[in-house]
Formats: structure tokens, sequence, C-alpha cells
């Protein structure tokens, strides 16, 4: 068992009381000690700040003044950290006290992983389980309507999933990133585009490391819990602002990362899903019209960074396609890397 490598968690709170303490408990209970705890306010108001104040002899906490959102706060938080990896994690997730070993040990066979994710298995608000185990995300993935979702949402875990897998990206719920990586493809400083604010950042983490050569593992035998408000089932559900933000930020991550290699394999299913969008929010959902005005408003500045990802990218556009299919891609990883793992105890639950 090896510490080498130093983990910084960062941690993004918005009016998260319900969920920080016992999040924070399950992070410190983690069997890894070579850790550091970074949590960013964002002017919560519900309470939060009276929880994160018994934990400030253990981590380091910043209050902001104001929401500046969860990509802008991560980014705060990053600049902070000082480890060799950053567990990037949402306040409504319970680790396994295995959970950041088990990754750990993973990242040492490749060196162009750059984002680790594990299994997460879905809770109640109340941090309560279901009976039968539901997978919240494996990872996730991108269709040909550019759509990104997580691998095996909502299926009953019955013992699937569980091979080592390159897949395409990781949900920064809970997502381990090399800090070379994130040197790498930051653009002006960023790492997760403050112009997201929240919702999809790391579908353009992603996407963006894709292109420059990076790889994302899966280990399924890393376990937590995660309560997950954001489904496509449940948009009616949801608060107008983050409606809007999920409209403009879908097109926010095809200006940016799309080539016209991709866009010309896709054209039709992404056409289909454009007019689709652009349609409900004029009949309907008129409050995330609010989103093309965004991004007309900043198109220079979010040219500026698609013309910075396109003179950057390390990889060829046939390797791109072949991760965008309607089946969610997996590419399993080497048989050596496996065998290495089963021996160093990275299966044991």
């Amino acid at each position: 068992m090896s510490y080498s490598d130093f983990v910084s968690v960062t941690l993004v709170t918005y009016n998260s009381g319900r969920f920080i303490k016992r999040c924070l408990e399950s992070v410190l209970e983690q069997r890894y000690p070579a850790t550091e705890i970074i949590v960013i306010d964002n002017c919560s108001t519900d309470g939060t700040t009276d929880i994160l104040e018994q934990f400030e002899d253990r981590c380091q906490i910043v209050y902001n003044e104001e929401n500046i959102g969860f990509a802008a706060a991560q980014n705060q938080a990053i600049a902070l950290s000082s480890g060799d990896w950053v567990l990037t994690l949402n306040p409504d997730v319970l680790l396994l006290p295995d959970f950041i070993q088990v990754l750990v040990d993973a990242t040492q066979m490749d060196p162009k992983v750059g984002t680790v994710c594990g299994k997460l298995l879905t809770m109640t608000d109340a941090f309560d389980f279901p009976a039968k185990p539901v997978v919240d995300s494996t990872g996730i993935y991108f269709n040909p309507m550019l759509r990104h979702l997580d691998r095996g949402s909502l299926e009953v875990d019955n013992g699937h999933y569980l091979n080592y897998e390159y897949v395409f990206g990781a949900t920064a719920a809970a997502a381990l990133y090399r800090r070379e990586m994130i040197l790498d493809i930051s653009i002006d400083g960023e790492f997760f585009d403050s112009d997201f604010f929240v919702y999809r950042e790391d579908a353009d983490v992603a996407w963006r490391a894709q292109l420059l050569g990076w790889r994302c593992l899966y280990v399924p035998y890393a376990r937590g819990y995660h309560v997950r408000k954001v489904l496509p089932g449940k948009r009616r559900a949801l608060p107008p602002e983050i409606n809007m933000h999920s409209v403009k930020n879908r097109f926010l991550l095809r200006i940016k990362n799309i080539s016209p290699d991709l866009y010309r394999r896709n054209w039709l299913s992404i056409t289909v899903r454009d007019v689709t969008v652009v349609a409900c929010c004029v009949v309907w959902e008129h409050t995330s019209l609010k989103a093309f005005w965004y991004l007309a408003k900043n198109w220079k500045r979010i040219m500026a960074k698609r013309r910075e990802i396109r003179k950057r990218q390390r990889v060829d556009d046939e390797y791109i396609a072949s991760w965008f299919k309607y089946a969610p891609v997996s590419k399993p990883a080497p048989r050596k890397m496996v065998r290495v793992l089963s021996r160093s105890g990275a299966f044991q639950d």
C-alpha cells in the first residue's frame, strides 16, 4: 500500500446543510491518509456555514460572499490545493472508506490516465440506501445527439460493471483528476469553464481531456453513494435557473469542442435534438431563452476558447467519433493492469 501520491479533496457547498456533515465525515474516515480537504462555500443561507465551522480544524474552508457557481468555486479550491491528484466531490456524496485508496492504486499503471472514477450508487436525500442497490454512475458517455448521460444510471446493480474500463469521462460528483492533466487542459487558467456556472462542466472537461489525449479509467471497486437531483426525467421539478444553464451549456459544450468531422457524422441526430430543445424553449420553457442571449453576448470569448482547444487537439477525428454512440462505449483496460491491481488487493469490497 503506497501513500506517495498526495490527494486534495475539493468540495463546493451551496445550501448543502442536509448533506455536508455526513459527506465530510466519510472523507475524514478514508483509510488513505495523504489527503487535504478544501471546501468553498458559495454564500449559503441555510445553516451550511454553521456546520462547516465544526470542521475548520480539519479542513481548509473559504466562505465566499456571493454564489460564483460550481465551476468557478471548484477552480478556486483547486488553486488552493497542493495534491498530485484532486478529488472533486459533491456534498451529497458518501464515500466508502477505501474509495480514495482504490482509485489511487488504479492510477499507477497508465500515465495517460488523467481521470479516475468509481461506481456511484443512489441514495435518498436522507442518506438512506434502497433495498436493492441502484447505479447512479459508472462514468459518463455521449450519444450522437450530443447528450451526455451517466453510464448505468438507474439500473439495479446486479453485480455488473465489474471490469476495469476506459470510459469517456467522469461525473464531477466524485472524480479523481491528475494534477498534470489539470494543468495541461486548462484554458485561460480555468480547469472547469466558469461560463458553465453549474451543470455539464464535467462533460466539458471530459471532452476536452479526450481531445488532448488523456484517458478516463473506471475502477469498479471504488464505491460511493450519491443523491442525484438532476435527471432528464425530473426537468420540470428543477429551478428555472438550472434548466436555463442546462440549455446554455448544451450548446456551449458543442461550440467549444465539436470538430467538423464529428458534426458531419452526426448532423441529423444533432439537428433533431437542437430543433426539439429550441422549440421547447420557445413554446414552454421561456425562462431558458436567456441561454441563447448569453451565448450571443459572449460569442467572441467562447470562440477564442474553441480555437485554443482545436489548436491543441492531439487525437484524430476517428478516435473521437468512436465514443459517440447510442449505446454506452467503454474500452477494456490492459490485462496487465488488471492482473497487477488484482495482486495489490484492489478487488476487495
